[in-house]
């Protein structure tokens, strides 16, 4: 184990319970040790994703039960190694995914689930396109396949990981129309999509006008009912990749129940020789082969790293907001104002200016 000094103490969010944001506890105790092959990354950056709006209502697929520490994905630099890990890590920046556990100014990961960050990345910029990123990539690159010249619809393309996917596709030469509210259509279009209005009740007969014979992709995270209308505005040969319930968001009941008639309906379309595919994004697929799984995930996650570190993409942050101050960091995130996503940041030393 290496001799780095840390801090004797660590500061993380707890969700006790389905709660408002303000219900959200900021505690203390003592930071933890690393065991053999793991790490401890001292907190750069997490995100506010829209899985912890979920899970701060009971409605994610697979959360675990309360109390636990939210946080889906962070950045951070090793400051701390525990047995048979290689001690020169110790000060570089990595990238994870953790699904929970992120929010904490101290968070242990074994060292096979680090993504090392270029030199020179902002770690808020990185951030923004962890899961993002990731998801984004590898639903245009893996599932939907889109080729250069296709033309394609992005539901919520001012969010995290819709902007992400607007330009990741606009990069590769694919022509996007986004759907947004109308205060985000200049944030979109600068991004490089057609914007359209997620609310216009003829928003099928919109898309069509623009794509007259279909689109080559839908990128729905909305589900419910309206996952009919992205079905049918793909072309033949065309994919939709589905890969939320955000319609069933604030609806009481099951939080498993939105997803399983999802994936059901997606099933049977599947079936169906009706000439386009659907698949129902999970970025936790393949876990159960973890050696393929990280190495897919570092392998996408370079690819995107690279993107932004040449700037052929660029960092879509929100806010960034203080680790303690999680409550405000959600509520924003959660109002339907912003474009890209809210970053929670370290506190500043004591003796530090306010950095909010």
């Amino acid at each position: 184990m290496d001799t780095e000094t840390v801090a004797d103490a660590m500061t993380e969010v707890v969700l006790p319970g389905v709660v408002e944001p303000s219900g959200l506890e900021i505690r203390v105790r003592p930071a933890p040790e690393p065991a053999a092959g793991e790490v401890v990354l001292a907190l750069e950056a997490s995100g506010v994703s829209f899985a912890e709006q979920q899970m701060r209502r009971g409605k994610y697929y697979d959360q675990p039960p309360f109390p636990f520490v939210p946080g889906y994905d962070l950045v951070g630099v090793v400051v701390r190694t525990g047995a048979g890990v290689d001690a020169s890590l110790v000060g570089r920046r990595f990238a994870a995914l953790t699904k929970v556990g992120g929010w904490a100014s101290r968070v242990v990961l074994p060292v096979t689930d680090l993504v090392e960050v270029p030199g020179g990345l902002d770690p808020a910029d990185a951030e923004t396109v962890v899961v993002n990123g990731i998801t984004a990539w590898q639903m245009l690159h893996r599932i939907a396949k889109v080729g250069a010249g296709g033309t394609v619809l992005v539901h919520g393309a001012n969010g995290g990981v819709g902007s992400t996917l607007v330009q990741l596709a606009t990069q590769a030469g694919i022509r996007v129309i986004g759907t947004a509210s109308p205060r985000h259509h200049d944030a979109v279009r600068a991004l490089g999509a057609t914007p359209l209005d997620y609310r216009a009740t003829d928003l099928p007969a919109r898309v069509r006008e623009l794509a007259p014979r279909g689109v080559d992709a839908v990128f729905d995270h909305i589900g419910g009912d309206g996952i009919v209308d992205s079905f049918g505005l793909l072309a033949r040969g065309g994919t939709l990749v589905s890969y939320g319930t955000a319609a069933t968001r604030d609806v009481a009941g099951s939080s498993k129940l939105p997803v399983l008639k999802l994936i059901g309906r997606l099933f049977l379309w599947k079936i169906l020789p009706n000439g386009r595919r659907t698949h129902f994004y999970n970025i936790w697929a393949g876990k159960r082969r973890p050696a393929a799984f990280h190495e897919r995930l570092r392998t996408d996650l370079g690819r995107v790293f690279a993107l932004l570190a040449d700037g052929s993409i660029t960092a879509q942050v929100a806010a960034r907001i203080p680790l303690s101050q999680a409550a405000e960091a959600m509520r924003l995130a959660e109002s339907g104002t912003v474009t890209g996503k809210v970053i929670l940041v370290p506190d500043p030393a004591p003796d530090a200016p306010d950095a909010h």
